[in-house]
């Protein structure tokens, strides 16, 4: 992991502190107080003098931080001659900053990780031979070839009869995943099985992993509102302090209790755990597949109320699937799959795509259909196996067959009828619908207990579709037929309801994700301009996953709080007795710093926070 200008600095401000603190002891222990006093003064006046450049830059940028009561309890401590105080002040305040640099990093690991494993070239295939290209180099459609153990570099379809992947940096699923011929493969996995071939749909720049990255460095430059509101309660916090060391000298007369108050105080637990916390969460959540762009919003997803999801690719797959094979004339339900499938090999329409892709899931064998000749939107005829197939809906598909009896199935509302006729004969119907997506109402179950308040669905769909889809959910209400602008209009309307998330995948969801409070994207398959709109991302196409996130995120603030708490009420005991003359400069640095030490270890339970269970 690379180190940072800032880290190094951190890393010497402490060894300077350190080796000056343990000089001064011993001088001291050999009878050289002189020097000793000196040597620490000495240890003192780096960390000072870089503190109050930290100061002088907050308050430019308008920040008033607890860096003050720091530099004040440094200052107090040489100016009344308290320079041992000073000394321990100093090593414990780079040390809290250098622990709270490697709690960030060891928080952000995972996130390092992925940056870590973005591939540098790949194998493509020119020629009837294999050469080595720079990842910039790759267009869509090259074949490329992926080997065992390689990273897929780019987003593509697998053009091999199989690809077996590791998918565990993308979506910490601990199980590789085994993917057929056409299937998608997101760039970032790994291939754990044999070398396949990959046809590539997106230059690396625009793919999956390329993204991720993006949306990585995105999450490690945030602050979260929680961390400003932490800011603004130390201003408070100074008064405090500033109040409690001023009136302790006021009456005792004893300058020293001043000093003791003011180390008592330093730094605070407020702008320690806040940080660590969420940022532990957000690397928590990665895990989970649920990328987060920052702490914002981590935080954010805590505190909403209302949920409202989209229903095609949200709710639903977004992809038909086969639900009923009707048969004529002796045909069986394989022999009109096969037929049909191996015909629309030839077309892009989603249907006939999904048509496929059933056939090849039941391991039929599909010829190369020819004489194709396809009418956009209505359906598609050609030979195969010598016979013509027509495919289509039963308007197109009646004009090219020459019975007039026989009803057609019976189709709910929102499925779809494929029509298929073999040699001018009808063959049968495949009926197709779009199914809720595994786990739905286990999730809403979740979030329910969880304390959401509303849950609502917004879509696009008729209003009959959308009823029978979502029968037996948990909403609140269903809101069918609206267009991107009037789901705006609900997001903005149940913000007097609290903080409200909305859920989606499409380039019509991209303005309603942007006008939520946190806007969720279904990643793996949706469309660019949403996941760029939306503060959280979901890896991996399962609407549990957001579930595990919002727990999470749930988790990580309680830990943040719950160390806040503790931390401000341990270090206001220790002032009050430092007030009362119970603690010496020296014992209450060292008792601050303990305090400080605890509440970052305890900030960093957020890594193991495991949904469904307490944190």
């Amino acid at each position: 992991m690379q180190v940072s200008n800032r880290d190094l600095l951190k890393s010497a401000l402490l060894a300077i502190g350190l080796i000056g603190l343990v000089a001064g002891l011993v001088l001291g222990f050999l009878g050289y107080e002189a020097a000793a006093d000196l040597i620490w003064t000495i240890g003192v006046l780096p960390v000072l003098a870089a503190l109050v450049v930290e100061i002088v830059r907050s308050l430019l940028d308008g920040e008033v931080g607890l860096d003050i009561v720091a530099a004040l309890s440094m200052s107090a401590a040489l100016v009344f001659g308290e320079t041992l105080a000073a000394a321990v002040v100093a090593v414990m305040y780079s040390g809290g900053n250098f622990l709270e640099s490697f709690a960030e990093g060891r928080a952000r690991r995972e996130m390092h990780d992925l940056l870590a494993r973005v591939p540098r070239s790949a194998t493509r295939h020119r020629d009837g031979g294999l050469e080595e290209v720079a990842l910039d180099d790759i267009a869509p459609g090259d074949r490329l070839l992926i080997r065992q153990g390689d990273v897929v570099p780019v987003d593509g379809i697998v053009a091999s009869a199989g690809a077996f992947l590791d998918t565990s940096a993308l979506t910490g699923e601990a199980l590789p995943v085994r993917l057929a011929r056409d299937a998608e493969a997101m760039s970032g996995s790994t291939n754990s099985g044999e070398a396949f071939d990959l046809t590539a749909t997106h230059p690396a720049a625009a793919s999956t992993y390329a993204g991720i990255i993006r949306l990585v460095s995105e999450a490690q430059k945030s602050k979260a509102p929680m961390a400003r509101m932490a800011d603004r309660w130390s201003l408070g916090f100074l008064a405090v302090t500033v109040a409690l060391a001023t009136a302790a000298w006021w009456f005792t007369g004893d300058p020293i209790r001043a000093v003791a108050v003011l180390v008592v105080a330093t730094p605070c637990p407020l702008i320690l755990a806040v940080p660590v916390a969420l940022v532990a969460g957000l690397s928590r959540a990665a895990h989970f597949g649920v990328l987060v762009k920052g702490a914002r919003p981590l935080e954010a997803m805590a505190r909403v109320r209302t949920l409202i999801l989209d229903k095609t690719g949200t709710l639903t797959d977004g992809r038909p699937q086969i639900i009923a094979i009707d048969t004529r004339n002796g045909w069986s339900e394989s022999d009109v799959l096969r037929y049909a499938a191996a015909l629309d090999q030839a077309s892009k329409h989603p249907v006939a795509q999904a048509v496929v892709a059933a056939a090849q899931e039941r391991g039929l064998v599909l010829q190369i259909p020819t004489e194709v000749s396809e009418q956009p939107g209505e359906g598609v005829s050609g030979l195969v196996e010598g016979k013509r197939i027509v495919v289509g809906g039963q308007v197109f598909v009646a004009g090219h067959h020459d019975e007039t009896d026989g009803a057609s199935p019976a189709v709910l509302s929102g499925s779809a009828l494929v029509a298929v006729a073999i040699d001018g004969k009808l063959a049968g119907h495949i009926v197709m619908a779009d199914p809720l997506r595994e786990g739905v109402g286990a999730m809403l179950g979740r979030l329910r207990t969880s304390g959401m308040g509303r849950i609502l669905l917004a879509t696009g769909d008729r209003a009959e579709v959308a009823r029978r889809v979502t029968e037996g959910l948990d909403l609140d209400a269903v809101h069918a037929g609206l267009s991107p602008d009037q789901k705006v209009l609900l997001v903005l309307t149940e913000r007097k309801n609290g903080p409200v998330m909305m859920v989606g995948d499409g380039v019509n969801d991209a303005p309603a994700l942007a006008a939520a409070d946190v806007g969720v994207a279904m990643g793996a398959r949706g469309a660019a301009a949403s996941a760029e709109a939306a503060d959280v991302v979901l890896l991996v196409d399962q609407i549990a996953r957001l579930g595990s996130g919002i727990e999470i995120a749930h988790g990580a603030r309680r830990i943040a709080l719950e160390s806040v708490v503790a931390g401000i009420g341990l270090s206001v005991l220790g002032m009050i007795a430092a007030a009362l003359g119970y603690l010496s400069p020296v014992e209450g640095a060292i008792l601050q710093e303990v305090i400080d030490v605890a509440v970052i270890l305890n900030a960093l339970r957020a890594l193991r926070i495991t949904p469904g269970e307490p944190a």
